[in-house]
């Protein structure tokens, strides 16, 4: 079952969305050059919160590892389009930034309200530094917005080159129809010209989308089996996104706790790729038997909240992966 078929219900005062259990989320260029973009997600979207003293979202304490050396991005931009995955993740992205927008617009909302009840009794220091946060909050909303707008207008682009993407292809179905002759011919080769423009144009601008995405903060919560948990359990946890590779091992102690060799990971997200998991039980020196292994889906990981999520690993679901993912 997806996780995009998960209703996710408010957690506790933590601000945390606890999802039910589910059988995984679904069962390209390098990093370019910020000239002309907003370097919001650079400071914004990442696993923190868009404000560094906003208590909705928060600062990850743990050293946190990032892929980055791995290659989000390849080094040239994919050969075919993806315009059905562009517009679900398009969908998925506008979702979450509006999300962050409403969030921070109530944290304001607080802060003026409680700005306007402080003027009256309360020391000039503290009004000042109340202001203070009220400015951030209004800077972060602004380029914000202006993030919004440049992920809209990319959209807007890639669906003028799809029209004509399309348009194209019907042109070379007719002329492929249509008796030979050298002006037929002529006419087709412009029109595979053209085409290939558009379908490269499109590739380009998902590229140029991907760069606007954020991260993906995954951290380890362990595995939930019941009685299928024993001390002295080793097991090994792999993950693959793309070109992005996390590979843990864990064992379970006497006491019921567990110890793993890896907390965090920072996900760069991608337009097409899906998080694929394999959880695999270490018996000896060269003895790994495979618990299960699925493919999530990451399009509804675009939260201005973090999710905690159980990841069924087997098909009987006795086993889970307990992740909490912030974006």
């Amino acid at each position: 079952m997806s996780i995009g078929s998960h209703s996710f219900s408010p957690g506790g005062p933590n601000g945390i969305i606890r999802s039910q259990s589910f059988a995984g989320f679904s069962g390209l260029q390098e990093r370019r050059s910020r000239q002309g973009f907003s370097p919001l997600f650079c400071s914004l979207c990442r696993c923190n919160s868009f404000i560094e003293n906003s208590s909705a979202l928060k600062k990850p304490q743990a050293k946190v590892k990032k892929m980055h050396n791995l290659g989000h991005k390849n080094s040239t931009t994919p050969k075919e389009p993806q315009p059905k995955r562009m517009e679900d993740v398009y969908r998925a992205l506008k979702n979450g930034l509006d999300e962050y927008l409403e969030v921070h617009q109530t944290e304001l909302d607080k802060l003026t309200a409680q700005l306007k009840d402080m003027r009256r009794n309360s020391r000039l220091g503290v009004l000042y530094d109340l202001d203070k946060q009220i400015k951030a909050v209004e800077r972060y909303m602004r380029r914000l917005e202006f993030h919004i707008s440049k992920v809209d207008e990319l959209y807007e682009a890639y669906c003028i080159q799809r029209r004509l993407c399309d348009g194209a292809s019907k042109m070379k179905q007719a002329f492929a129809m249509s008796p030979a002759s050298k002006a037929a011919r002529e006419s087709l080769t412009e029109i595979n010209r053209s085409y290939k423009e558009y379908t490269e144009n499109m590739c380009t601008i998902e590229a140029e989308l991907e760069n606007l995405l954020g991260e993906f903060c995954i951290k380890m919560k362990g595995l939930a089996g019941f009685a299928r948990l024993c001390p002295g359990d080793q097991y090994e946890i792999f993950m693959r996104y793309g070109r992005q590779r996390w590979k843990l091992k864990g064992k379970i102690e006497v006491n019921g706790k567990q110890s793993w060799d890896g907390e965090e990971m920072v996900f760069l997200p991608l337009i097409v790729g899906l998080i694929s998991i394999k959880v695999t039980e270490v018996k000896g020196l060269a003895t790994h038997i495979l618990v299960g292994s699925v493919t999530c889906e990451t399009k509804d990981l675009f939260a201005a909240r973090p999710q905690v999520v159980a990841v069924d690993i087997n098909d009987l679901g006795t086993i889970k992966l307990n992740l909490e993912i912030t974006w």
